[in-house]
């Protein structure tokens, strides 16, 4: 049986409530002289013997009322059994003391599933949710916040991880009791990126401080969809005018005076075709394009085996390098470690530079591919023995629709896209890209790329291999 501990206090209230009445009793009996002093005096005794008895029950009783109702106060879930109780006053009064424990006990566990399942909701949602109590101090954040601002948010200041006064202002705000609302910012790091917290205030609950919920939207691809939809409009109005004017020339003299003359209408047909294969080109260029912007700031997550790679492209090229009578060497190493990236990426930048190379290097000559590791990174160079570039034009070769060369590039088939194309996949690599060149000399375009960490190759995964497609969907990127 569980020992109580009965305090000195309540074992003195509980004697001097049990023996105050037996003793005024025999008080006032000896005062009337129904009763001898000495008789009295014996009668004092048993009345204090009997006190101590009861008291001693009434004491316990209490101390085991006052245990049970501190297990109570506590949120004692019934790790440990409660003192049982004697008399029936105490038992009734047990009794109603256990069911408001268990009443208590089911509230508290009601309350704690209540607060997990709207946790658990909480970090279902797809957007980062903070939670904000005052001193901007983090109460919560469900996982996408954990994604994009780092674990153990909890405890943390929102000035440590978002630097933007704009949202930190209004949240301060929000919290005097201001209405919420939404800010625009751009965080830092990386690729630009837009996004929008939506503040709202939490209003106190139990007496407790007001805080501010903060939902954040990535509104990088509506913006750089919104963007994308003007520089094509832009593009493809000012690049298709000049074939659009030459079909509609062309049109005009065969329906009148060249309409009956057969060897005109057969030069002009395939002047027309090139022109509308050039018209194709260009719009599944500005496609592509705008695909690789749209997806700029997610890096890919995926391996790509550099060899392989090359390989197949160079494979894919042989027709046109025996056209130009150019003979493309691969001299890559074995044992190269394999590079993060998206293959069919990785693909179209090797084949757009390679076939660069072969179009605009020397007739006869030789194009070389060659690969070195760079620290962290893997470095992938494309060279050619033509006639280089100008140290004046090697920095706008990636702008869109630079050529230096218009008319050479226009009869090689090129829409000035293809280096473009390049910088941003390679950007969406978190690698880089240098072009050297020097006139007379060659040029040699060089991707940087970063190298795969070892836990993400697996040893019993097949290695993503490039398979280059023939369909062309990259142009030349000396005119880019």
């Amino acid at each position: 049986m569980k020992r109580i501990g009965i305090s000195r206090s309540e074992f003195g209230y509980a004697l001097l409530g049990a023996a105050a009445p037996g003793a005024v009793a025999l008080f006032a009996l000896h005062l009337s002289d129904m009763l001898s002093a000495s008789a009295a005096a014996g009668g004092l005794m048993l009345v204090l013997l009997a006190a101590a008895a009861v008291a001693f029950v009434w004491a316990r009783e209490a101390a085991a009322l006052r245990e049970r109702t501190a297990m109570i106060a506590a949120d004692d879930g019934g790790g440990r059994p409660a003192p049982a109780l004697k008399t029936p006053p105490g038992i009734r009064l047990a009794r109603l003391l256990e069911e408001a424990r268990r009443r208590a006990f089911r509230v508290q566990r009601a309350l704690e599933a209540r607060a997990l399942e709207a946790e658990r909701l909480i970090d279902a949602l797809p957007e980062p949710v903070l939670v904000v109590g005052q001193g901007r101090r983090l109460l919560h954040g469900n996982l996408a916040a954990e994604k994009l601002f780092g674990p153990a948010l909890a405890g943390r200041n929102l000035a440590e991880l978002l630097r933007n006064p704009d949202v930190l202002e209004h949240l301060e705000k929000v919290l005097e009791g201001a209405p919420g609302g939404g800010v625009d910012f751009q965080p830092g790091g990386g690729a630009d990126r837009a996004m929008r917290a939506e503040i709202a205030a939490l209003p106190p609950v139990n007496g407790g401080e007001p805080g501010a919920v903060l939902i954040f939207e990535d509104l990088t691809a509506v913006r750089r969809a919104q963007q994308m939809r003007v520089d094509f409009v832009a593009n493809v109005s000012h690049e298709l005018r000049t074939p659009l004017a030459s079909l509609g020339g062309f049109i005009e003299t065969l329906q009148g005076p060249a309409k009956d003359d057969a060897r005109a209408r057969e030069r002009f047909l395939g002047i027309m075709a090139d022109q509308a294969r050039r018209m194709g080109r260009l719009v599944d260029d500005l496609l592509s394009l705008s695909r690789i912007e749209m997806e700029e700031h997610n890096p890919p997550s995926g391996w790509v085996e550099i060899g392989p790679a090359v390989a197949s492209v160079v494979t894919l090229l042989q027709g046109m390098a025996a056209e130009r009578q150019v003979t493309v060497e691969a001299g890559l190493p074995e044992g190269l470690p394999p590079v993060t990236g998206d293959a069919d990426q990785v693909g179209q930048v090797l084949r757009n530079l390679i076939e660069n190379a072969i179009m605009y290097g020397r007739n006869g000559g030789s194009v070389r591919i060659t690969a070195q590791p760079e620290g962290p990174m893997l470095a992938v160079t494309v060279s050619d023995d033509g006639d280089g570039i100008p140290r004046e034009h090697l920095h706008r070769l990636t702008e869109r629709f630079y050529r230096m060369d218009a008319a050479r590039s226009r009869r090689a088939g090129g829409t000035g896209l293809g280096l473009a194309i390049v910088k941003h996949i390679v950007n969406r690599h978190r690698g880089r890209l240098r072009i050297e060149s020097t006139p007379g000399q060659g040029s040699h375009f060089t991707t940087v790329w970063p190298v795969a960490p070892a836990e993400a190759v697996r040893p019993d995964a097949p290695a993503v291999v490039t398979k280059a497609s023939s369909n062309r969907n990259i142009s030349d990127g000396r005119e880019a």
